[in-house]
């Protein structure tokens, strides 16, 4: 297909402290007890898209995340680790990798995604329209959207506030209008000749922006070289290549779209008839009418480039790890309702405890629980809707709700864990109480305390 992948990986998000860090990048934060990087990966290799390049930010990152790839992925993928500086954004980090990017499209993936929905879908998608970039949108999860993060425990119930205000055309392929993040709040504003040429527009507030394009090199590639200010694809690229669609200034097939000429030869040379399109294609786009002019032609030629959007099926799940709250509603849906996800065999009991894990006495794993590798529970201990990973050493009479323990984690006797995350090699003391916390790797949490809404983490 000549797609070039490049998977967008990050480094050490902000938003998700103190669960990240220069030892665990977001990249490798657990989803089911394996590195959330790793469901991209997997997702890529069955559309058969197998030469990739993974974008870390930091040195530190790169090393490893390099390691981890050469270990679980070794014969299956052909990986090109790059590093980039630190803050430079998606379309920064594209910019800083541009001389690695040699065919004629390019998949772009962020690599905190978790989905079902096939890359090639929306690389074919992009191919059929001639498409200079087109977006995978997908319906909003129930939680789990927001860019900022939020308390474990919320209740999943609530509706998410609005992310993404989308305009379509009325066959929903063609992308009108994005606003995100700050323009959302803003009036909605179009351009005219857009909603002249395509007659009527749909929008959506119900539609997020899965960070998965397919964007045409040439065009990408121009856009970053002239627009140096520009650093998110999803707030500045994508927006601008919309609003100019039209009057188009783009570089196409490596060539400059010409802006000046002898009118009479374009009129002589360029002249399009409507039903030479029409022979050519049953169900012209309103670019390509647009082109033509409202008598048929136009004197010359009207510069247009075509962007796109694949809609997944409202039935996919698609949610990005780019928040606590959605790294613990993720770790939650991949052993529940899209457990499909997990590469895991459910028991009868629905839940997942590994043949090395060892339970104790009057101890119960519920439904839709995950308990790793290596891990000891004590007598009379519960575990409901939650995941453990792996060489855990848990003690009697420990309760763990709503919660996602990650790898060596030690938690004494009457412990409570309630609605938080606790990062690995965490030590809990006897009777230590959580409640929608968050715990930084190695923290000590002392015996008898009880903590409410709050984040920890080492000095």
């Amino acid at each position: 297909m000549d797609f070039q992948v490049v998977v967008l990986a990050g480094g050490t998000s902000k938003k998700l402290a103190p669960l990240v860090s220069k030892d665990v990048p977001k990249s490798l934060l657990p989803v089911a007890n394996r590195p959330v990087l790793s469901y991209v990966l997997e997702l890529l290799e069955q559309s058969n898209l197998k030469d990739l390049i993974v974008v870390v930010e930091g040195e530190d990152t790169d090393g490893l995340v390099e390691n981890w790839i050469s270990e679980a992925y070794v014969d299956r993928l052909h990986v090109q680790v790059a590093s980039v500086p630190e803050e430079v954004g998606t379309a920064g980090a594209l910019r800083a990798i541009a001389h690695h990017l040699t065919a004629s499209d390019i998949l772009v993936v962020s690599g905190d995604l978790v989905c079902d929905i096939s890359p090639g879908a929306v690389a074919a998608a992009h191919r059929r329209h001639d498409a200079v970039v087109t977006a995978m949108l997908c319906s909003l999860p129930v939680s789990g959207t927001q860019e900022s993060g939020s308390s474990a425990g919320k209740d999943k119930t609530k509706k998410p506030g609005r992310i993404n205000i989308v305009g379509l055309d009325l066959t929903e392929q063609f992308l009108l209008h994005i606003a995100a993040g700050m323009d959302v709040e803003k009036d909605i504003r179009v351009q005219k000749s857009i909603l002249r040429a395509v007659g009527k527009m749909e929008i959506r507030a119900d539609l997020m922006d899965a960070h998965l394009y397919a964007f045409k090199r040439s065009v990408l590639q121009d856009v970053l070289n002239k627009k140096q200010t520009f650093r998110s694809l999803k707030q500045d690229v994508l927006p601008y290549l919309v609003k100019s669609q039209l009057r188009s200034e783009i570089l196409l097939n490596g060539a400059q779209a010409e802006e000046n000429g002898n009118e009479k030869d374009a009129f002589s040379n360029n002249k399009v008839m409507l039903s030479q399109l029409l022979a050519n294609a049953s169900t012209p786009s309103f670019h390509e009418l647009y082109a033509l002019g409202p008598n048929g032609f136009a004197p010359t030629e009207r510069k247009t480039h075509k962007c796109c959007v694949y809609i997944a099926n409202k039935t996919s799940y698609c949610a990005r790890l780019n928040s606590i709250q959605a790294f613990s509603d993720i770790n939650r849906d991949v052993i529940g309702d899209a457990s499909h996800l997990s590469r895991c065999s459910f028991s009868v009991h629905n839940n997942v405890i590994h043949p090395s894990a060892v339970l104790g006495s009057k101890t119960t794993v519920g439904p839709q629980c995950m308990l790793g590798e290596g891990s000891q529970m004590g007598d009379k201990c519960s575990v409901k809707r939650s995941v453990i990973g792996r060489h855990c050493r848990i003690g009697s009479n420990v309760k763990v709700v709503n919660s996602v323990i990650m790898n060596h984690v030690t938690i004494g006797d009457g412990c409570s864990i309630n609605g938080s995350v606790v990062s690995s090699n965490v030590q809990l003391q006897e009777r230590a109480v959580l409640k929608d916390c968050q715990i930084g790797a190695g923290f000590v949490v002392t015996a008898g305390s009880e903590h409410k809404g709050e984040s920890l983490a080492r000095k």
